[in-house]
């Protein structure tokens, strides 16, 4: 299977290929240039199927450039009770007979995105030897919180890469930076950045898309690749988690094969609800998505209104990942519904850069409103969540998983529909234990490490092994730069010289 860039269809490339460069050289994103469709027999595969076999096969369908052992290979390695604290790796908890939580954080991070991320380094290293190339791949990452750790976690120490993490400063728990700070491995490098998420995500797309830059660390010996979203190699394994989801409700009961369910996503780049629509168009029987915002509504108004507008106050908030007001991957879902009219997509795009907004034709916004309904909350809303569902459900969610929660009630309320929910849960509650203990009604006097143990005396609940130890480990990287100064800062990255 091929992929070409959002922005223009003639760049075409191999799987392989796509998942080296990270991004088009014209800035667009790479997509598959159809969504395969799961037959009966796929189906019946996957209902009885392990995690790990369910991921390799989701990825078999997609990454033609590799055979079925090499990614039953990979899964095996990525997926694994070594790395994840349970065998299901992404188990399904019913809340009641409505709501299935899709928990996403029992992995080396206790986030969402090591579901993607302990798969990539092998796809990546294995991409770099199905296309010859011989320079170092240089992986650039721009995380409003989990996306950093997990990218390094997966990177640390792996044969022909390096990898530079930025997250913006005081813009992410200080859990998720003492996470990042410790990193271990010869080969990653952490810098704070003044500003908000948008201003770092930002400055890595442009130099992905500076040929100047890019020559200059060629001539380093190194080749730009991200490991963020953007990435394909990135997002197709995150549509794994949720045909898997469905197949855990499908098999325990809790739907049936004639049931369409809903899922709700608590996003901010959008890539993990886009991996959802995929999984749709495979064939799974989704009929509503329920796009889940904190104070950072861009995406709500988006979903109600079909105008796409950044040009607005940036909140700082208690689900920091979901902090952003400018949505990548939404570029992607755009592609698909307007038919893959590239020019179209490429007019938005430089709409938003030019102008902070754009709108989408009554075309698209039809199709867009029909599948997609957006929905945020406050912060106040979100901790009185966490409250509500611990003391109805003795269950402990984090902020994001708490905004999920939030729009999904407010999305029933509305709408009177019912359906059976799959709502993805992105972290661990104890990476967020400040916001958490205060939800519950705890006075926080301490920090740090005194915030996992208070949570976990509080709620008798373990602190996740990868948590427990961060504090005891010695911080390395105290950088910071500002967004100006980031093209050197990368280039000093090629040369080794940072």
């Amino acid at each position: 299977m091929n992929y070409f860039s959002t922005r223009d269809v003639s760049l075409k490339v191999s799987s392989a290929e796509a998942i080296v460069k990270g991004l088009s050289g014209d800035g667009g994103l790479f997509c598959p240039e159809s969504i395969p469709k799961l037959t009966d027999e796929d189906k019946s595969f996957l209902l009885n199927a392990p995690y790990k076999k369910r991921a390799a096969f989701i990825l078999g369908k997609f990454l033609s450039d590799f055979s079925s052992e090499e990614l039953e290979f990979f899964a095996d390695k990525a997926y694994n009770t070594e790395k994840f604290d349970t065998e299901a790796i992404a188990p399904v908890r019913m809340l009641d007979n409505k709501l299935g939580v899709l928990e996403l954080w029992h992995g080396p991070t206790s986030a969402f995105k090591d579901m993607a991320l302990q798969m990539l380094p092998y796809l990546l290293s294995a991409s770099l030897k199905k296309t010859g190339e011989k320079r170092l791949a240089s992986i650039l990452v721009a995380t409003s919180g989990d996306t950093g750790k997990a990218a390094l976690e997966g990177f640390a120490d792996v044969p022909g890469t390096k990898i530079a993490v930025f997250y913006p400063k005081d813009g992410v728990s200080k859990i998720q930076e003492r996470q990042m700070t410790t990193q271990s491995g010869d080969n990653v490098y952490v810098s704070s950045v003044v500003g908000n998420f948008d201003d770092v995500q930002s400055a890595m797309k442009a130099i992905f898309s500076d040929e100047e830059i890019r020559a200059k660390a060629s001539d380093n010996g190194c080749i730009f690749s991200s490991a963020n979203s953007i990435n394909w190699g990135r997002a197709v394994p995150q549509i794994a988690y949720y045909v898997s989801g469905y197949f855990d409700m499908l098999k325990s009961g809790a739907i049936s094969e004639s049931d369409e369910i809903n899922v709700c996503v608590p996003t901010g780049n959008f890539g993990n609800i886009l991996a959802a629509f995929y999984a749709k168009e495979m064939g799974i029987p989704i009929k509503k998505f329920i796009c889940a915002s904190n104070s950072n509504n861009v995406l709500t108004d988006f979903f109600r209104t079909g105008k796409y507008d950044k040009c607005r106050e940036f909140h700082v908030t208690t689900s920091p990942a979901m902090d952003i007001l400018i949505s990548s991957n939404l570029e992607r879902l755009i592609f698909n519904l307007s038919g893959n009219d590239d020019k179209t997509v490429k007019k938005y795009m430089a709409k938003l850069q030019s102008d902070g907004a754009y709108t989408v034709s009554s075309e698209i916004f039809e199709k867009i409103s029909a599948l997609f309904y957006g929905g945020c909350c406050s912060d106040e809303e979100t901790l009185k969540t966490i409250s509500n569902v611990y003391s109805e459900h003795n269950y402990l969610i984090d902020t994001h998983t708490a905004v999920g929660v939030n729009v999904y009630n407010k999305y029933v309320a509305e709408t009177g529909d019912d359906a059976a929910t799959l709502l993805a849960s992105t972290a661990s509650p104890f990476k967020f234990a400040d916001s958490v203990l205060s939800a519950l009604g705890i006075d926080i006097e301490s920090g740090g490490e005194e915030l996992l143990k208070i949570l976990s005396k509080t709620t008798g609940q373990k602190i996740p092994a990868p948590l427990a130890s961060i504090f005891e480990k010695e911080e390395r990287f105290l950088n910071t730069a500002v967004r100006d100064e980031l093209p050197d800062v990368v280039l000093r990255f090629t040369e080794g010289t940072v």
